[in-house]
């Protein structure tokens, strides 16, 4: 493990630009409490998980101080349990979903951050806004309180030419830049979460800070 961390790193540094931060979540789901705190004492912080009950029981079993993402798809009756236990929401698909977090976020009085997940590709299995529907979503999160909109998230499909790779990615680049952040009061783009084992270093170049790594991580 220590030799792949090491390897990501290496390549970060090399494909991103000179201003440009990519925070590395390591995906932790299926993955012994054992190897999230090995990775955590070879620098690892922020660890993602996508099943609710999963990341309840992984918290409750480390007193590790872990950053938690959540990034898999996020039921509406789920959203109670990780509301103020996680650091970023990735997978907000639905405004009916975004409400909900508002509503369980007063309930508690914290702000959850959330990243808007968009089906950039247009992919019928794949979960997400459509690119043409963000600007419109946007304004609904600018009415709320306790959510906080932190940026966009994709995933890009599993079998794709690379160039038709770097086309989905510079696409979201263009409408994560091109979020009206100036006339919206709680919504920024700080994240732009894209790039998985796969794909992450297409994902960089084309101006992704935040890469969900797991697959490589921790199975080699």
């Amino acid at each position: 493990m220590e030799e792949r961390l090491a390897e990501i790193r290496e390549q970060i540094e090399l494909l991103k630009k000179p201003d440009q931060d990519v925070l590395l979540v390591a995906v932790s789901k299926t993955c012994p409490i054992s190897q999230i705190e090995e990775a955590y004492n070879l620098g690892v912080r922020d660890f993602g998980e996508n099943k609710v009950q999963e990341l309840l029981d992984k918290m409750e079993n480390t007193d590790l101080p872990i950053n938690w993402h959540f990034i898999g798809n996020l039921q509406t009756n789920k959203v109670k349990y990780i509301v103020g236990k996680v650091c970023l929401i990735h997978s907000v698909d639905s405004i009916k979903l975004m409400l909900k977090i508002e509503k369980e976020a007063k309930k508690k009085n914290v702000c959850v951050d959330i990243l808007l997940e968009v089906n950039i590709s247009g992919e019928k299995s794949k979960h997400g806004f459509k690119e043409e529907d963000i600007n419109e979503v946007l304004e609904v999160a600018n009415t709320l309180y306790f959510v906080k909109v932190k940026g966009l998230m994709t995933m890009a499909p599993y079998t794709v030419p690379k160039a038709e790779l770097q086309e989905i990615f510079s696409k979201l680049y263009k409408k994560f830049i091109d979020m009206p952040v100036q006339k919206l009061d709680n919504i920024e783009n700080e994240v732009l979460s894209m790039g998985m084992t796969r794909d992450y270093k297409e994902a960089i170049l084309c101006g992704s800070n935040c890469i969900r790594i797991g697959t490589y991580i921790f199975k080699g």
